[in-house]
């Protein structure tokens, strides 16, 4: 009888121990709920506006960047503001040139994973310009400012930025858009971010702004977790906004594994 209830008494706390050490295991693999969303070149953050909604309903807190697009250090700068002032760990979330911001705030202690979108993920030695030479986009050349900034032609912008679209946004887009400094397109990242912090990656397969196959490259060369949207823009972020909150939440459950 007392063999019996040793037994019991046993079974018992190993069940307790069990469910305690599931429960820290939960604990510890519990959501980020801080998301940083920052925008790249030749726009501005309320583009983010639709994946902001859905994440947001979904009940997580939600911060934009607005980079000043001025230079790469003021750019990283702005984010790393925005980082400091989050309560907890983050996911980070780049588009475009805003992958090349991610790349090196994301070694940020708040940061937990990273998210690019059609994104520039680069390693150290490398630039977009010369990656963008060796795996040419489809677009037209960019105009250039006297000052030094460049900008989409804005009779060009809706085909080669925005093709997917309602032509009406594309245009109002085009005339909106932020001229973006020359030399932000030729920074190199020393330490990028990606070679330590656990990335997703999303390929839009019709985006004429950065190669398809050069998107690839830099996910598959992270090892990022990997989604492709058929028919998708350069404004991915805009034209498919539940794609990217799954993404986007998808890493953020996943990020502290």
């Amino acid at each position: 009888m007392r063999v019996m209830l040793t037994r019991t008494l046993l079974s018992s706390a190993v069940a307790a121990a069990l469910l305690l050490s599931a429960g820290m295991a939960t604990a510890q693999a519990a959501p980020v709920r801080n998301i940083v969303l920052v925008h790249g070149a030749f726009v501005v953050g309320a583009g983010w506006r639709p994946v902001y909604d859905i994440l947001t309903k979904d009940g997580y807190k939600v911060t934009l960047v607005q980079e000043p697009l001025t230079s790469f250090p003021e750019d990283v700068a702005a984010t790393k503001r925005i980082l400091a002032l989050q309560d907890g760990p983050a996911v980070l979330v780049g588009h475009s040139y805003g992958g090349a911001i991610i790349t090196e705030a994301g070694n940020d202690p708040h940061v937990a994973g990273l998210v690019y979108i059609a994104a520039h993920a680069l390693d150290n030695g490398e630039t977009e310009a010369s990656n963008g030479k060796k795996l040419p986009n489809t677009a037209r050349p960019f105009a250039k400012t006297a000052d030094g900034y460049l900008y989409i032609n804005p009779a060009y912008y809706p085909a080669d930025f925005a093709a997917d679209l309602p032509r009406g946004q594309a245009e109002f887009e085009a005339r909106a858009q932020m001229p973006t400094s020359a030399g932000v397109f030729t920074a190199n990242i020393a330490d990028p971010a990606w070679k330590t912090k656990p990335s997703w990656y999303m390929v839009a397969q019709a985006d004429k702004i950065i190669s398809p196959d050069l998107e690839r490259m830099y996910a598959a060369r992270a090892h990022s977790h990997t989604v492709e949207i058929p028919g998708a823009s350069h404004s991915v972020y805009e034209s498919h906004p539940k794609e990217v909150a799954a993404l986007i939440e998808q890493a953020a459950l996943h990020a502290l594994d």
